[in-house]
């Protein structure tokens, strides 16, 4: 097993309660129904059709569905699998890293599936965690900002327009907070993974005010109300949902190239009931399940007989190599070790204050 020393302020703001809980009972009416217990970031709204799509399928199964923060996720999985205890059936995380350090750890358990559900060769470790999503990291931007609607496509061209705009778009661009946002860390180290050249970005914005948040919400609504004329590395199933609803709103995947990651799901090594986290798990994977997640949670499916615009084999289809999905893989773990952390987060300090 690898060892990384984990560092608990990547996601912060944790509560010892979930931020929401919501028990659906069984479709068949019985009361004592066997029940599976989800562990999972997604926000239960855009669970919900998942969840009442694998209810339909097993009109038997009652579904305990807990919303938490992915810090909260981890930490409990590990607390409850302490001795005799048992956690949840399903621990399903954005936090491709911390997922990824429990089945290192040892907390998830070997599964093998029950079909082929038709993963890529990146987007599972060791039949123990698997990914689930296929999510680019994009550049949002209010389009009354580019009339011509000609925002920048790459992070060279975006870095030239933050210096050319530098007075103009004072305090009117945001991103993640790396020291407070998990996925702006993460977002950012795979930068520094595909390019050089991202610490001159970094300074372009730094130059230009840059307003850093802990979440994408806060970005995605400034922007889509004009405050903002740009946001950086927002994750596109959450731009996707907002632009529905926000005309203003427009998407670019960057064209040198387009991080992507996956919300990944494992079965706990102390689950209570491992089988039907695994039938919960195969759900999420298969066609039914990601269509549902494709179409109506609007979050990219990864199988490939999906059919819609933002699945994983329309994009690569359409944008091919420029589309960089992370391995779930030991590479994760990098940067939970607290020393490789503290040096990312000097490096992009310098970057932003830089003259």
């Amino acid at each position: 097993m690898l060892r990384t020393l984990l560092v608990p302020l990547l996601w912060i703001g944790l509560s010892p309660v979930p931020s929401h809980a919501e028990v659906y009972p069984a479709l068949n009416g019985d009361p004592e129904a066997d029940m599976v217990v989800v562990y999972s970031s997604l926000d239960e709204f855009l669970a919900k059709p998942v969840v009442d799509g694998f209810r339909g399928a097993y009109p038997d199964i009652a579904v305990d569905y807990q919303e938490l923060q992915t810090l909260q996720i981890h930490e409990r999985v590990i607390a409850e699998s302490t001795g005799d205890g048992a956690t949840a059936d399903l621990a399903f995380s954005s936090a491709m890293d911390l997922q990824l350090k429990l089945a290192n750890d040892g907390y998830a358990r070997v599964v093998t599936l029950d079909g082929d559900f038709g993963l890529p060769s990146w987007a599972s470790w060791r039949n123990a965690a698997f990914g689930v999503t296929f999510e680019p990291a994009v550049i949002i931007y209010n389009k009354a900002a580019f009339p011509a609607d000609d925002p920048p496509r790459t992070r060279a061209a975006l870095a030239q327009h933050l210096r050319d705009n530098a007075v103009t778009l004072r305090g009117r661009v945001g991103t993640y907070d790396i020291e407070r946002s998990g996925a702006g860390l993460f977002f950012l180290a795979r930068d520094a993974e595909h390019s050089r050249d991202i610490w001159d970005l970094v300074r372009a914005m730094g130059g230009a005010g840059v307003k850093l948040y802990s979440n994408s919400s806060a970005i995605l609504e400034r922007v889509g109300d004009g405050r903002f004329s740009l946001g950086y590395n927002i994750l596109g199933s959450y731009a996707q949902s907002w632009a529905a609803n926000n005309p203003d709103i427009g998407i670019v995947m960057p064209e040198d190239y387009t991080i992507v990651m996956s919300r990944v799901a494992l079965v706990p090594r102390a689950a209570a009931r491992p089988d039907l986290g695994q039938r919960f798990l195969e759900y999420l994977l298969s066609r039914d399940g990601q269509q549902i997640l494709s179409s109506q949670a609007r979050i990219p499916a990864l199988h490939p007989a999906v059919e819609g615009r933002e699945t994983a084999t329309s994009m690569q289809d359409l944008l091919g190599t420029r589309l960089r999905p992370v391995r779930i893989g030991p590479g994760l773990l990098v940067y939970l070790d607290q020393v490789k952390r503290e040096r990312l987060i000097r490096a992009w300090n310098d970057a932003l204050t830089a003259r």
